[in-house]
């Protein structure tokens, strides 16, 4: 096969695995390396071996393809690819994704190769929600940086594909939103979610939420709970609030509530999408990836919202971009 198409889905896997960054890194750089070079370079193996960015077993990969074969690597992790165990006919109407990230903050990649692997998923539309100035651990983004993001966006767009202004804004302890309000409302999405004291007591951390919910720049409740069920990262109990408030102020305002589709986080968890739903919310299933490979994750946000009964017409993610931009759009 060709070993750049290769060391380019060895690294979509990697990502979609949540593996470490550094061995997904490896094999974009090398495919950057790899791709650099003059086409008549790209099959000799002595100046492969003498080029920055190609390793010993980026090369293993490389000279595998050129020998006409699907490199072992690739075909070892196809095999463990994580894919949804349950395939989901929501899936497929889904047209795109309102929470994801780029290395203007944590994302791994350049909006580019993000932009790419939506596009190779046949998305119509992404939003670049990349974290507010507080969550430092972050790098996110002061106002300055954010308007210099809104000025490049709209390069993006074109030919069938639509990316959205955005930003994933901290939900601070008293319920404001990490960012100039002047600024969110020039935003296409604005996804608020709490990053910080998430074992509040319960009466304050309702009122955190209520509070962000109600703000008239919110468009979606991200990751709600907070929780981590497993992964890289351990566990992490649910944060401790009152869902019917929440979800109902959510119904009232217009508020998506995310089904957050990465699989260490299951959030929310099925009794609470039981309770979302009752209470009349809207939802978007967000791939909330931090890169190109994480985007594939929408399947499993997609099974659990199928399993627990979500109508696909109350899934805004299902929406095509003049309906979406509508909803965006509504009286606050």
């Amino acid at each position: 096969m060709d070993p750049l198409e290769a060391l380019t889905e060895i690294a979509t896997l990697l990502e979609r695995e949540r593996a470490s960054r550094y061995r997904s890194q490896a094999f974009r750089s090398a495919a950057a390396a790899l791709s650099a070079l003059p086409p008549d370079q790209r099959a000799d193996l002595g100046r492969l071996q003498r080029t920055k960015g190609i390793g010993e077993k980026t090369l293993r990969v490389i000279t595998e393809a050129l020998e006409g074969r699907v490199p072992d690597y690739l075909t070892e992790l196809r095999g463990s690819a994580g894919v949804a165990e349950v395939p989901s006919t929501l899936r497929a109407r889904l047209k795109g994704d309102l929470h994801a990230h780029s290395n203007w903050s944590d994302g791994l990649t350049p909006i580019d190769a993000m932009v790419s692997a939506a596009r190779t998923l046949g998305h119509e539309y992404l939003a670049l929600t990349d974290h507010s100035p507080r969550l430092r651990v972050a790098n996110g983004l002061s106002a300055d940086r954010l308007l210099e993001q809104m000025t490049v966006v709209g390069g993006f767009s074109g030919e069938g594909f639509t990316l959205l202004t955005g930003i994933e804004v901290d939900i601070l302890e008293d319920g404001m939103l990490d960012q100039e309000p002047e600024l969110l409302e020039r935003l296409d999405v604005v996804v608020a979610s709490v990053h910080s004291k998430l074992r509040m007591d319960r009466a304050p951390m309702t009122r955190r939420m209520l509070a962000a919910v109600r703000n008239p720049n919110t468009d979606v409740l991200g990751h709600c709970t907070g929780r981590l069920v497993e992964g890289s990262r351990g566990t992490r109990p649910a944060s401790d609030f009152d869902a019917s408030a929440v979800f109902a102020a959510c119904a009232e305002h217009g508020v998506a509530v995310e089904i957050n589709s990465r699989p260490e986080r299951q959030d929310p968890p099925d009794d609470l999408i039981a309770v979302a739903l009752a209470a009349g919310c809207l939802f978007s299933i967000d791939s909330d990836a931090h890169a190109p490979g994480q985007l594939s994750l929408l399947d499993h946000g997609a099974r659990r919202a199928e399993q627990a009964g979500v109508p696909a017409d109350r899934i805004v993610t299902t929406w095509e971009l003049p309906k979406l931009r509508e909803w965006l759009g509504r009286e606050r």
